[in-house]
């Protein structure tokens, strides 16, 4: 726990009291500030009476003697317009922040040098955080991972220079987040994401490029490193002219030296001499790494892997410590095998972007199942990758309008519920693999899929992504003869 002495002997409100608000008023209340607590909901003001915090409802409270709202990511600041407590707050001249904030403050009072890496993204931030966490532990080092991952940042031990907090934050939380001095900012990607939460695009990449711009050096994902067409492209291009240290990563073949990339599963980079000559430097092998599959999982590789070599590890040790990694549950997760067919959680690809990165992640063969609470745009973009699909499975509110795009370009079946989808993809998969059994002479196993990639949002059946992943687990292992994989991370 990571004491906040930095509001001591004031009044601080902390609204929203989920894991990261509790975290903050036990650590604010240690560090001697007066804490009143407050939420929406009444489990939330249960929970906090349960711990042993003031409950003042804070829609009659004296604002006057309140010094800081402490606010929980997920409630609205901006758009689609700010939630009640921030407009009691910002009539009563308070301001606003988060708990990510009170680490940062602490951390410039304690430590202000300790080593601290903040990755964020519109995709892949938890499985490079996560990533970058495990490369770190292997190798030897205290690495302190939470944030929009795993723990709140106030439940971690406190910074120190033997300690690297290595956290994942979301564009609610650096919203949240003026003092926000990582020693290494990582920008993975930025998509069309949350707009309704900051009104724009653009509003939304001006966040994520404060990851960048109020670090010591940055690891950005860039397309090639020279193009500019792109946001992330001209945010790294920015920081460079600024005299900031850029490192770069892509998915494509690039003609600089600072940009790592994935080729034939090796992360490598290309350094130019001159007359466009040069040479292939080989960084690491991540073939046949099955939490790190399809190219969205090497991107993240390619990431970890420049983030950690600035860190001041080994080529070597990365590479090795990559190769022993877990992976994250509901994110491409390996849950179990029945002969021929592997079944996949990838219960967090919630919108169709992340979607296609996990259909793209196999040639052919996929008993593709998906629905939900739908978002904007649909599944119409995906369209190119509907000849790997043998068969699509849909559930939850997104069935017809799913239905409709996939009419006549990909076979479907309307299942309603996770429960009758896992039953008809097995079923199907089953059946296909047998078949292909029969008809080959190779000992090669030929992979048939089941894969959960919903593309949708999970609010119309399960309460979130973990538990419709969590659900879809459940149901596979009910099946006959199937193996089940060890739970990841």
């Amino acid at each position: 726990m990571i004491r906040i002495t930095t509001f001591a002997g004031r009044r601080v409100a902390v609204f929203g009291l989920g894991s990261s608000g509790i975290a903050s008023a036990r650590a604010l209340a240690d560090g001697d500030a007066t804490v009143v607590c407050w939420d929406d909901g009444a489990a939330g003001r249960k929970t906090a009476l349960a711990a042993g915090f003031v409950l003042e409802d804070l829609e009659t409270a004296d604002w006057s003697s309140i010094a800081a709202l402490v606010l929980a990511p997920g409630v609205p600041l901006t758009h689609p317009e700010p939630h009640w407590v921030v407009q009691k707050a910002r009539a009563a001249g308070c301001e606003i922040i988060g708990d990510i904030e009170l680490f940062f403050r602490q951390r410039a009072l304690d430590c202000p040098n300790s080593p601290v890496v903040c990755i964020t993204g519109t995709n892949g931030k938890s499985t490079t955080t996560a990533l970058v966490a495990h490369i770190l532990k292997t190798a030897g080092r205290n690495a302190q991972m939470g944030g929009n991952i795993g723990k709140a940042i106030l439940t971690l031990e406190p910074p120190s220079m033997d300690k690297i907090h290595v956290i994942e934050i979301s564009s609610f939380q650096i919203d949240l987040t003026p003092s926000l001095a990582p020693t290494i900012g990582a920008l993975l990607n930025i998509s069309p994401d949350h707009i309704e939460r900051h009104g724009t695009l653009d509003n939304y990449a001006a966040l994520k490029a404060r990851v960048v711009t109020s670090a010591q050096m940055a690891v950005v994902g860039v397309v090639d490193g020279l193009a500019l067409e792109e946001l992330s492209d001209r945010i790294a291009h920015a920081a460079e002219d600024s005299g900031k240290p850029v490192s770069m990563f892509s998915r494509r073949r690039a003609q600089t030296g600072t940009v790592t990339y994935s080729e034939a599963a090796r992360l490598q980079r290309f350094l130019p001499f001159a007359n466009n000559y040069g040479v292939l430097e080989v960084l690491s092998d991540i073939g046949g790494i099955a939490s790190l599959r399809g190219a969205h999982n090497q991107e993240n590789a390619a990431a970890a892997f420049n983030i950690c070599e600035w860190l001041g590890l080994p080529h070597d040790e990365i590479g090795a410590a990559m190769k022993s990694y877990p992976g994250l549950a509901h994110r491409m997760e390996e849950v179990a095998t029945a002969g021929r067919v592997l079944f996949i959680n990838d219960s967090k690809a919630t919108n169709a972007e992340a979607a296609e990165k996990a259909l793209l992640s196999f040639p052919s063969h996929i008993y593709w199942i998906l629905g939900g609470k739908p978002k904007a745009g649909g599944i119409g973009a995906l369209a190119p990758h509907f000849p790997r699909i043998a068969k699509a499975y849909l559930i939850g509110e997104a069935s017809e309008q799913f239905a409709a795009t996939l009419d006549g370009k990909v076979d479907f079946e309307v299942c309603g519920t996770l429960e009758k989808a896992v039953a008809a993809a097995a079923r199907d998969a089953g059946t296909a693999a047998r078949g292909s059994a029969a008809s080959t002479t190779t000992s090669q196993a030929i992979e048939h899929v089941v894969l959960l990639s919903p593309a949708c949002a999970s609010y119309d059946q399960f309460k979130n992504f973990e538990m419709r992943g969590d659900t879809f687990r459940q149901l596979v292992a009910l099946l006959p003869g199937v193996n089940m994989r060890e739970r990841s991370l």
